[in-house]
């Protein structure tokens, strides 16, 4: 199986994030996407590629204009304001109710109105990291839908919380439906599952009244689990896309068997819905060692899991 993959992922290498009432270390590093990398050289599953360059269209098919010059410029205003050169930029206040978007202006009212939590830190690099990645989840999709069966895109930043006009949960561009967008527009049926721990509140966005791709996300309970306010079970849909999205919530300490029980359901619905593409948003931390997780699936059930898929 190919696997495309950009070295550019190393130049988006945050410090911090503000999780759980403190400052920490970031967890979502470039030492993630490398281990991915070497694990497969070491199992010489196939050859490792680098990405194709496409212009800004398919990204324009799913992101806001105005969202992608803000994350092309966000790092280089914030130096600006703040040219001590020692912190990543990170939003400190937000648009609540009764207040107003701002996104004109002074770069802190800009993440506040783009950013949407306190752990995904715009560093140099990250713009072209996103960007990047974009490319790759793109040179998958058209190698696919030039007659592959199965591709990786090794990605990062990961995606699926970037919404069309919002980043946060470490993403920055949704590159899984960035992907789906260019199939779709080239007259291929797709659909999304998505196994990370967390729900993928962006991309149930994107596609949130749209009967033309399928979302389907097993994750933790949202009642406990970021992102707090998406991905319960009485989210179905809306217009035209009622009944074409399905969450699977979990609660902590899923291990293996009650995982494979939520994933008959989820299986039987892409099934039913019989796309040409099938889409895997591959989060790995429902890992039972995972830093900021609370499932408890072992190496070993992710071979189960993709047997099952």
């Amino acid at each position: 199986m190919k696997t495309y993959y950009s070295s550019a992922h190393l130049g988006h290498a945050p410090r911090q994030e503000f999780e759980h009432g403190t400052l920490n270390p970031a967890v979502e590093i470039p030492e993630r996407a490398e281990r991915v990398r070497a694990s497969i050289e070491e199992r010489n599953l196939g050859p490792i590629l680098a990405p194709q360059e496409f212009d800004d269209a398919p990204i324009f098919q799913v992101h806001d204009r105005a969202f992608v010059g803000f994350l092309t410029h966000a790092y280089d205003e914030w130096r600006r304001d703040y040219p001590d050169g020692t912190s990543d930029a990170l939003p400190s206040a937000w648009p609540v109710r009764g207040m107003r978007q701002r996104r004109e202006g002074q770069i802190e009212a800009k993440l506040g109105s783009y950013g949407f939590d306190t752990a995904s830190p715009i560093t140099r690099g990250t713009w072209q990291a996103a960007r990047m990645a974009a490319n790759t989840a793109l040179t998958a999709a058209q190698t696919i839908a030039e007659g592959e069966r199965a591709v990786f895109a090794l990605t990062r930043p990961p995606g699926h919380h970037a919404a069309h006009d919002l980043f946060g949960g470490y993403c920055y561009l949704n590159n899984v439906a960035i992907a789906a967008q260019f199939l779709t527009d080239r007259g291929l049926r797709s659909a999304v599952l998505d196994v990370d721990y967390h729900h993928g509140n962006g991309t149930q966005a994107i596609f949130y009244g749209r009967d033309d791709v399928l979302f389907v996300s097993i994750h933790a309970d949202p009642s406990f689990a970021f992102p707090h306010f998406s991905g319960f079970a009485d989210e179905k849909g809306e217009g035209a896309g009622e009944g074409f999205n399905l969450n699977l919530p979990l609660p902590a300490g899923t291990t293996w068997p009650d995982y494979s029980n939520a994933l008959d359901p989820a299986l039987s619905r892409i099934a039913d819905f019989a796309p040409d593409v099938l889409l895997v948003s591959l989060g790995l931390d429902t890992f039972e060692r995972d830093p900021i997780s609370a499932f408890k699936l072992k190496s070993e059930d992710y071979l189960r899991m993709g047997r099952r898929i």
